[in-house]
C-alpha cells in the first residue's frame, strides 16, 4: 500500500527556515513531519498527544480519511 504524504501550506522548517517544503505522513500509526529541503524530521511522542487532550472533553467521533 502506497503511503499518503501531504504538504503543510505555509509551514517553515525549524532547521533550514525553508517555507512550503514540509510534508506530513503516518508511519506505524505515528504522525511524522519531514522537510524535503534539508531532511529534518519531527514526531510527536505519545505522551505529548495524551497531555494535549482536555480533561472533560467528549469525543463524538474520530475522522480518519483514507
Amino acid at each position: 500500500m502506497k503511503q499518503k504524504k501531504r504538504f503543510i501550506a505555509g509551514a517553515v522548517c525549524p532547521e533550514c527556515q525553508t517555507m512550503d517544503m514540509m510534508q506530513l505522513y503516518k508511519e506505524h500509526d505515528v504522525e511524522k513531519v519531514e522537510c524535503l529541503s534539508c531532511g529534518h524530521k519531527m514526531t510527536q511522542p505519545d505522551g505529548a498527544v495524551q497531555a494535549s487532550t482536555r480533561q472533560f472533553e467528549q469525543v463524538i467521533g474520530v475522522f480518519k480519511p483514507e
